[in-house]
């Protein structure tokens, strides 16, 4: 079929996400046909390199025959069951038992989705059920964080900090309060990282204070900001988080839909800031994005009120632990646990990234470069010295990024920071090739950056 033909199928037909869908029409859109380790290929047969791993999920790379092996075998012998009625299967069985084993012997138990965004309703509900057994149901009140985000269902959108999410509709729903967010460069002012953890981090002891503990059931937050512009936190930002948790017995959640599976050159993001959440919403790198899978993993304490307190736990979902899907995870997990992916990143390509993107500092756009293992940002400035922002930062953003595109690289904006999060088996040569175009864009940025000031 023809490129003109298919984007005019897709304009007559389908609603993107997040899109402006007159705009995105008037452009037609990019069809990607085939992928290929850290590679993807348009429509055209033009080839880019996925400095984003699709949604930052794509660990292992495209095209992995196994993952496809995986998925036939399991179709032929069971397309479909579900997790309802006491039945299981045992792909899903046997990708439990793997998750917890990476886990580090605190997050025992798991229950499937098949999206982080479902997992975030899981764990919202299951929050408030847990208070309930215990006996305090008054304990309802979920804090967030401004400009973080949990996804887009009603309960996602209402937990993540996003206000263009929230202007839409007025779909917010009750008992959520948000905090502000870890962001030095931006808020930080005269206080060193150090202190501005901390401060930043005090925000959920005012807002206990303000709301009661006794009303308050859990607060939610991204091991580091994904979508909210890689935000990596100061060193005293999570140690204080934890603290206050569990001094005020508020239940933790930490996001890992983004940070979990290696990413962080951890299993999980938690664990690179040696958190021990009672919930960890997870999917993206649970199949490498291969097929839909999410879950939530779930602390002995909150597994035990639920198992033996709550009775039947009235939620889940007609796909829930999908064999299929789990078959896939199941290969997935096996793939990086075999070529040791996470010990790559954490040893390897990890620290060889974090020199290049690092190099980037030295341009005049630049304010920082930042990362922990293939999850990066580049913070542009209108002036480096003042750390100023640029006024028109979305507009600025989207102009490196198109130009990077232009050039065979997939990066994302948010705002005037340039994010960046490829796949595990990324190579140095691929790398180079990352900084090199992202230097492109950023030349090219530098002579127009007054009509975004």
């Amino acid at each position: 079929m023809s490129i003109s033909n298919l984007a005019a199928i897709d304009a007559a037909h389908h609603i993107h996400p997040f899109s402006d869908m007159k705009a995105l029409n008037a452009k037609g859109t990019r069809i990607i046909t085939r992928g290929e380790g850290s590679h993807i290929f348009d429509s055209t047969g033009k080839k880019y390199l996925d400095g984003f791993a699709g949604l930052w999920c794509v660990n292992i790379g495209y095209g992995r025959p196994e993952i496809a092996d995986a998925v036939q075998r399991q179709m032929n012998e069971l397309a479909y069951y579900n997790a309802f009625f006491g039945t299981s299967t045992p792909s899903a069985t046997l990708l439990a038992e793997k998750i917890a084993s990476h886990t580090e012997g605190h997050l025992n138990h798991v229950f499937f989705t098949n999206s982080g965004s479902e997992a975030t309703d899981t764990w919202f509900r299951m929050a408030r059920v847990y208070w309930q057994a215990k006996g305090q149901p008054e304990k309802k009140i979920v804090i967030a964080r401004r400009n973080g985000y949990h996804g887009s269902t009603v309960a996602g959108a209402s937990l993540g900090g996003m206000k263009h999410m929230h202007q839409q509709a007025g779909s917010e729903i009750t008992g959520i309060a948000h905090i502000g967010q870890p962001y030095w460069y931006a808020e930080g002012g005269e206080l060193t990282p150090h202190e501005f953890g901390l401060k930043a981090a005090k925000e959920l002891e005012d807002k206990i204070a303000e709301l009661g503990a006794d009303k308050i059931a859990a607060f939610v937050a991204e091991p580091i900001q994904g979508a909210g512009g890689v935000i990596v936190p100061p060193d005293s930002y999570w140690p204080e988080i934890q603290r206050i948790c569990t001094e005020n017995d508020i239940l933790l959640v930490a996001d890992e839909v983004i940070c979990g599976f290696g990413r962080l050159g951890q299993w999980f993001g938690h664990q690179h800031f040696k958190v021990k959440p009672d919930l960890a919403p997870v999917a993206k790198g649970l199949s490498s994005g291969y097929l839909p899978i999410g879950a939530v993993l779930i602390s002995d304490r909150v597994a035990d009120v639920m198992i033996n307190e709550v009775g039947d736990f009235f939620h889940g979902f007609t796909y829930s632990g999908h064999p299929v899907s789990a078959a896939a995870a199941l290969e997935n997990l096996r793939i990086i646990e075999d070529e040791k992916l996470v010990e790559r990143v954490r040893d390897d390509i990890g620290p060889y990234f974090t020199k290049a993107w690092k190099s980037l500092e030295d341009h005049d756009l630049v304010g920082t470069a930042e990362n922990v293992g293939l999850m990066g940002a580049l913070q542009m400035a209108a002036e480096k010295k003042t750390r100023q922002r640029f006024t028109k930062a979305d507009d600025f953003g989207s102009y490196v990024r198109n130009v990077c595109l232009e050039n065979g690289l997939v990066l994302r904006a948010t705002g005037d920071r340039m994010l960046a999060s490829p796949p595990l088996v990324i190579t140095e040569e691929e790398v180079d090739f990352m900084v090199k175009v992202t230097r492109l864009g950023l030349d090219a940025a530098w002579k127009v950056r007054g009509d975004y000031v």
